[in-house]
């Protein structure tokens, strides 16, 4: 076997990470050098890392058991449910909250079903978006590697603070408030308690990604202070939502189900780190 497919299977994990965040900040050293006139944040990086790592590590193998975490759909009917309806109210909870602190919600009256369900279909197809970019390498790819490692609640964590340090640009550019960091730290744990829940379906979580960027906090239309304290009422939101899994669901952080770890070296016995 090559010497470099052999160092690869040792280190899928932070190869996976490296790659992903090169492919999504590529613009930036040429947007430094004045070659191109804006910064381009690329999120379809995870997915194209991804791809790239399981095809050099793992071949057919690794390509089948990913795939299979992608479409795992036969889940229980709540867990539709959450993926679905958990962001919205984490949303709702904070508009509200914000709009009884006397904050104005111009946009609530430009909101429709019909407005909501385009970007909702528009968002799933769209690999130049988070739902797509995102969720099949993050969770899909990186969750069982962590998983085989370490226990559900550290991998969470380790993994809030890679995909923080990912999207660190969009604050630099001004794409992102600097609350969003720790509101990316701390939903991240949501996405692995859903991940594992449903036994490790992609499909899930990234319902839920779509269903968190469709009606968002954005919606309610606040400017000013108004939108800045919303902000961070979402994200002690976000928290209370994580520390309702924590304290309710412990289970869920002791250990992942076999169908949330990677499997596809150790069944070959060549990747060390499982053995």
């Amino acid at each position: 076997m090559p010497r470099f497919k052999v160092w690869l299977q040792r280190h899928r994990l932070p190869a996976f990470f490296v790659l992903a965040f090169a492919i999504s900040w590529c613009s930036w050293p040429l947007y430094a050098a004045g070659l191109m006139p804006q910064f381009e944040f690329l999120p379809i990086g995870p997915l194209a890392a991804a791809l790239i790592i399981i095809g050099l590590a793992e071949g057919k193998d690794g390509y089948r058991a990913w795939g299979q975490r992608l479409i795992r759909w036969r889940v229980g009917w709540i867990w539709y449910a959450v993926a679905l309806l958990l962001p919205a109210m984490m949303a709702l909870l904070t508009g509200f909250a914000n709009m009884a602190l006397g904050a104005p919600a111009p946009g609530l009256a430009e909101v429709s079903w019909s407005g909501l369900l385009a970007v909702f279909a528009v968002r799933l197809v769209n690999p130049m978006d988070g739902p797509l970019g995102e969720e099949p390498g993050f969770r899909g790819y990186a969750v069982p590697l962590l998983q085989a490692r370490w226990n559900p609640l550290r991998s969470a964590a380790l993994l809030g603070v890679v995909v923080s340090l990912w999207h660190l640009p969009l604050v630099l550019f001004g794409q992102l408030s600097v609350i969003g960091l720790p509101t990316t730290f701390a939903i991240t744990f949501l996405y692995v308690w859903l991940f594992n829940r449903t036994g490790g379906s992609v499909l899930l979580t990234y319902l839920f990604h779509n269903s968190q960027g469709t009606f968002t906090v954005g919606s309610f239309g606040f400017s000013g202070a108004g939108a800045d304290r919303a902000e961070l009422i979402y994200f002690a939101v976000v928290v209370l939502a994580v520390l309702t899994t924590v304290l309710l669901d412990r289970s869920a952080w002791r250990a992942a189900p076999a169908s949330a770890i990677d499997s596809v070296l150790v069944r070959s016995g060549s990747d060390p780190i499982h053995r």
